[in-house]
Order: structure tokens, then C-alpha cells, then sequence
């Protein structure tokens, strides 16, 4: 039976809102009626979870936070401290995500449990913030280090054009989206082959590193230049945290995931303790080589590092660290659509961003709509200025997603929970968290009240296209014509309603 074909939407007579119009194609079948059901498979395995973590973490952050985290620390040896204590941070979040996971069996992760908490103005704040700011921003981020590592071996005096960095960044992007629109599976094999690519570069420098430390290079090891300022502390654990920013991905695509209750811990533990291994480790490397002024001077750290010590196979980790960071791009924007997804199921987001390709069985709108936000973050260059601006945005949300563990426990002590954490977890993780996102305040308020400026826009967005119910009909007929006209050029349905 062919699903090919134009796609009808029917309105009844001025009186339906376009956003509920029934969806059909053209063979006869109501796809919100009929047996044939669009909707997203369950196709991922323990491993494919795994490398979705693994690859949506370990990506530009390890390759650029150095420089960030050792500026603001000051010495190696507490630069090291900070990676540690941020993987550890990182394990207590994802400990947390694991029993809301298993609790709130839904697409969205801390979106949905927002909602399911708070309610959803709560949760479209959440929304409104990681779609608009946080996930976007980050892939633009992951692109242009992409390309910046691409680009050095034709600019190794200078740095590479800016233009050029980010025309690149950007056919990264529209390359993934396409691979993404195409087949989830093509999307997960990605994401698998470029993941253990990506391990291995990093495991080449652990391995020099060792031969390094074997030979006594242990003179950059000090606390000397320490800075002991509280706020130089909390802007030290933007840089690092940014680097493990990532290990809630698998809870975006927890209705792709196979048997989630078992699967999704495993994947969340296993991740998270190989990737503070390996980024412990490889800074130790970076630091048997590279001196405090050679690594804050380096805009390509492990670049620098393998022309100390590779030679004529210098040119293999700046592929090496191309190919890691194109993975991350795949697994944000793999993840990351699934938010736009859930946010438009729920109807706090354009009911377009639903919809599901007839023949592909990927969530096309979504995946596109997210890189082409993408490609507008690419308008800056400027690398450092926007992982301080994500930052605060991301761990003041993802506290507040943490605030649910406890919340649930009282208001709700009834819902099944496969998972039980201690209650001193998410206690810790919320006190940490405050840390992290109020000190940098008076260190950083131009950054901080961009952040909250952003965050507060999503109030009068609430206000307009959600809580107003009686819009003009002419609004509604406009909105309706738009989304006929893209599911008509996307060939994308609705997924079943009751």
C-alpha cells in the first residue's frame, strides 16, 4: 500500500481551529482513525543509548573548556579538581533524570517532567529556554569547532576566517539535518561510528599523555597562580560543566528507547563515568606538555598539543577532533528535535513540529526547525561569549528539573518509581547548582541579565500564543494555511490522537 501522494487537511466550516484540523492522505486512510499509525519507533539499544551520551557530551567541550576552566582557576592541579568535580556534579544530575526517566516515561525529559510537576507555564519557560537559547546555541558552538579544527591545517599561523568558519559550521549543520530527516537509523549509526572515532582520538592523547607522565614531565602539576575568588570558582564550572553538557540527551528520546526502565540507568551510568574517566585523563595529558601560557594562548588545545609531540602525524587529531565534534552535532540535533516534538504535543509549541514524514518515520519539522536556529547563533563567532551565555540558562533549568525529584516524592507519593534515589542527591545537586548559577552574577551581570532577559521573553510568548484561547480567526486561518503549506512540501501527518 503506497503512502505517497498529497496530503489533504480538512477544516470544518470556519469552526474548527486550524491547530485540530484531522490530517488524511489521499489513498483513503485517516491516519488519526485508521489502523496505520505515524508515530516514532522504539529502535534504540543499551549501546545506541550509550553512544547518543557518550557522543552528545564528548564533542567541542573537551577541545575548548580547557582554556576556559585553567582562566579562571588559575593552576593546573585545581583546574583538574574542577574537571573531576564536574563529571561528579554531572553523575548526581543524571542520577536524578534516572528516576524521573523511569518515573515520567515521556519525550521531553525535564520538559515534561516540568510539566508534570509545576504545571505548564513552568514547563514552557523550560522550553522556551532550551529551544530557543540553550540547545540551538550549543550545536551553533559544537559546529564552529567543527570547523575551526577542519580549517587550522590550512591556517596554522592564523586563525581561520571567520566567514569561512561559519559557512562551514553551517553545511555541517544542514548536512546532519538531512541525515536525521532521512532515517533514525542513519541518525543512531552516525552517532555509533563517529563516537568511537572520537574515543579514539582521545585515547591517542591519554596514551602520549602516559608516555609523557612516564618520562617525568610532571612540571605543570602546581597550585601555583591559583585564583581564590568565589567567583572565579563558579565561572570555572561553566566552562567544565559545558563540557559535560549532554548526559540528559537519552531522556529527550526515552519513546525511542528500548525497554527504558532497564536500559536507560545502564546507559546514564555507563556514559557518564567512561566520559569523567576520559576527560580527567586527557587533561592530565594536555598538562604534561603544555604549560599554563601555551594552552590559554591556543584556540585548538589538542591541536597544540599534537604538534608538540606528533610530528609529521600532527594532522591526525585535528581529524580526529572533527570527526568527534560533527558526532555531537548529530546527537544535539538527533535529541534536540525530540524536544520540539514533545513541546508541540503538549501544544506549547507550533503543531507543524508534531508531525511525523509518512515514509521516513522522522520527526522532519523538528529536526529542521532546530538547525535552522542553529544556523542563526552562527552569526557569532565568538566561542567563549556563548558558552557563558548558555550557561547560566542551562544549569538554572536543569536545577529546577532536579527540584522535581523531591517535589514528586511529597505531592505525589504514589507514582511508580523504578528507580528511588536518596533524597541527599538532588538536595546536593540543587545547593550546587545555586552556586553555580548566582555567584557568577556580580562577576558576570552583562551575560547574566542577557540570560534573564531571554528567560523572561518566554512570559509574553505564554501569554500570547498559549494562554489567549479566543485568537482572530483570521490568526488561526493564517497559521492553518502555513502549516497545509509545509506539510504539503514535507509530506508529513500527525501522529494518532485520542
Amino acid at each position: 500500500m503506497s503512502r505517497k501522494g498529497s496530503i489533504n487537511r480538512s477544516i470544518k466550516n470556519g469552526e474548527t481551529n486550524p491547530y485540530d484540523a484531522v490530517t488524511t492522505i489521499d489513498n483513503g486512510i485517516d491516519v488519526d482513525d485508521g489502523g496505520d499509525e505515524i508515530k516514532l519507533e522504539a529502535k534504540m539499544s543499551l549501546m545506541n543509548g550509550v553512544t547518543v551520551i557518550v557522543g552528545s557530551i564528548i564533542g567541542s567541550g573537551i577541545f575548548v573548556s580547557p582554556t576556559g576552566v585553567l582562566m579562571h582557576t588559575g593552576s593546573v592541579n585545581v583546574a583538574l579538581m574542577v574537571w573531576t568535580a564536574s563529571g561528579i556534579f554531572s553523575m548526581v544530575g543524571a542520577y536524578c533524570y534516572a528516576e524521573l526517566g523511569c518515573m515520567i516515561k515521556k519525550s521531553g525529559a525535564d520538559y515534561a517532567y516540568i510539566m508534570e510537576t509545576f504545571g505548564p507555564f513552568a514547563a514552557f519557560i523550560r522550553l522556551w529556554v532550551e529551544c530557543m537559547i540553550v540547545r540551538p546555541c550549543s550545536q551553533a558552538i559544537v559546529a564552529l569547532t567543527f570547523s575551526i579544527y577542519v580549517l587550522k591545517p590550512f591556517f596554522p599561523d592564523c586563525t581561520p576566517p571567520g566567514d569561512a568558519a561559519r559557512l562551514l559550521a553551517a553545511a555541517c549543520i544542514c548536512t546532519l539535518a538531512f541525515v536525521n530527516c532521512w532515517d533514525v537509523k542513519w541518525a543512531t549509526r552516525v552517532q555509533d561510528i563517529f563516537t568511537y572515532a572520537k574515543l579514539l582520538a582521545l585515547f591517542v592523547i591519554i596514551a602520549a599523555g602516559a608516555y609523557q607522565l612516564y618520562r617525568g614531565h610532571t612540571e605543570h602539576f602546581t597550585f601555583e597562580g591559583t585564583k581564590t575568588e568565589v567567583t572565579s570558582i563558579a565561572l570555572s564550572f561553566y566552562s567544565g560543566l559545558f563540557a559535560y553538557n549532554g548526559w540528559n540527551y537519552l531522556n529527550f528520546i526515552i519513546e525511542e528507547l528500548k525497554d527504558p526502565v532497564k536500559n536507560l540507568p545502564k546507559a546514564i551510568g555507563i556514559s557518564c563515568a567512561l566520559v569523567t574517566i576520559v576527560y580527567v585523563l586527557t587533561n592530565v595529558a594536555f598538562y604534561t606538555t603544555l604549560s599554563i601560557r601555551d594552552v590559554l594562548s591556543s584556540e585548538a588545545v589538542a591541536v597544540t598539543f599534537a604538534n608538540h609531540l606528533f610530528g609529521i602525524m600532527a594532522w591526525t587529531i585535528p581529524v580526529f577532533v572533527a570527526l568527534s565534534t560533527f558526532g555531537a552535532v548529530n546527537g544535539i540535533l538527533l535529541t534536540s528535535s525530540r524536544l520540539f516534538y514533545a513541546g508541540a504535543c503538549q501544544g506549547q509549541m507550533p503543531e507543524i513540529l508534531t508531525m511525523i514524514q509518512v515514509t521516513r518515520l522522522t520527526p522532519a519539522p523538528a529536526v529542521m526547525c532546530m538547525a535552522l536556529l542553529s544556523m542563526i547563533y552562527l552569526t557569532s563567532s565568538d566561542i567563549n561569549a556563548l558558552i557563558n551565555y548558555v550557561g547560566f540558562a542551562t544549569w538554572l533549568s536543569i536545577g529546577v528539573s532536579v527540584l522535581c525529584v523531591p517535589w514528586l516524592r511529597y505531592a505525589q507519593p504514589n507514582l511508580p518509581r523504578p528507580i528511588k534515589v536518596n533524597l541527599a542527591f538532588p538536595i546536593f545537586y540543587i545547593i550546587a547548582t545555586l552556586f553555580v548559577t548566582l555567584v557568577p552574577m556580580y562577576a558576570s551581570p552583562v551575560e547574566t541579565a542577557y540570560g534573564l532577559l531571554m528567560i523572561f521573553s518566554a512570559v509574553p510568548v505564554y501569554l500570547v500564543f498559549i494562554a489567549w484561547k479566543n485568537k482572530p480567526r483570521c490568526f488561526l486561518n493564517a497559521v492553518g494555511a502555513v502549516t497545509q503549506f509545509i506539510q504539503k512540501v514535507t509530506v508529513v501527518v500527525g501522529p494518532k490522537t485520542s
